[in-house]
């Protein structure tokens, strides 16, 4: 298993535009094929800061996932309307005893 995750800061004044992309996104992942969970919650510290986590099967379904259409319209927002953008982290995982 992969697991991806990343966090984006809106500019003042942009943050429900932003949610709304992510939230846009999100929905779309998790019809994605190999997408087994994808979530972005909004930071309780930063009320600016939108953090993602995704868990994908493997490497392969979050490459095709990245060159989906939807992956780059989220990108687009990030540029036009955050702040600050984290950089992504990919992990991989092995489940104990599988």
């Amino acid at each position: 298993m992969i697991i991806v995750t990343g966090s984006v800061t809106a500019r003042p004044g942009s943050f429900a535009a932003l949610r709304e992309a992510s939230l846009a996104h999100v929905h779309r992942s998790r019809l994605e094929d190999g997408c087994l969970l994808h979530s972005v919650q909004i930071d309780c510290e930063n009320p600016l800061r939108l953090f993602f986590y995704e868990q994908w099967r493997d490497m392969a379904a979050l490459q095709v996932h990245f060159a989906q259409p939807g992956s780059h319209v989220l990108m687009k927002a990030v540029r036009e309307l955050a702040a600050s953008s984290e950089t992504i982290s990919i992990y991989e995982a092995n489940l104990a005893g599988a």
